[in-house]
């Protein structure tokens, strides 16, 4: 799926997804090609808080995936904890990432998924993430 921006809270320049290849109820799968005007990007290098960030957002395109399926608004997420995490080699400017999410546990609105990105078939990051979700949205009040 191309139109990732109906399925995410994020927006530019903080969109680090940029197509959903495959989802289920357990996981999903999306591929992120890195820009030359990504803020992660220093010195031609996507840095570790933009790995987390593009797995928590392959997590959040799967629950917005979801949530369009069954005529849900889009919820927005929080990450709550990181554990595990490992990162073996950061990726280059104009690299395509491939991200996997699997969910190991979801209870109310707590989500624990693991993650992991490649590029090409090295697998350059790994951790477990806590998410906490809300569909509540920033809504200005007229009381």
């Amino acid at each position: 799926m191309d139109d990732i921006q109906a399925l995410i809270p994020q927006k530019a320049p903080f969109v680090m997804v940029s197509k959903l290849l495959f989802v289920d109820e357990q996981s999903a799968q999306s591929e992120f090609l890195i820009r030359s005007d990504n803020v992660f990007l220093k010195n031609n290098l996507f840095q570790e808080a933009g790995l987390l960030e593009n797995m928590a957002q392959t997590a959040a395109l799967h629950a917005g995936y979801l949530a369009k399926v069954e005529n849900k608004p889009v919820a927005v997420g929080y990450i709550g904890a990181i554990r595990d995490l490992e990162i073996f080699k950061l990726p280059r400017l104009n690299e395509v990432l491939y991200t996997e999410i699997t969910i190991e546990n979801q209870i109310f609105d707590v989500t624990v998924f693991s993650g992991k990105v490649w590029h090409e078939n090295e697998l350059l990051a790994q951790c477990e993430m806590k998410v906490f979700t809300s569909e509540k949205r920033n809504k200005i009040s007229h009381e």
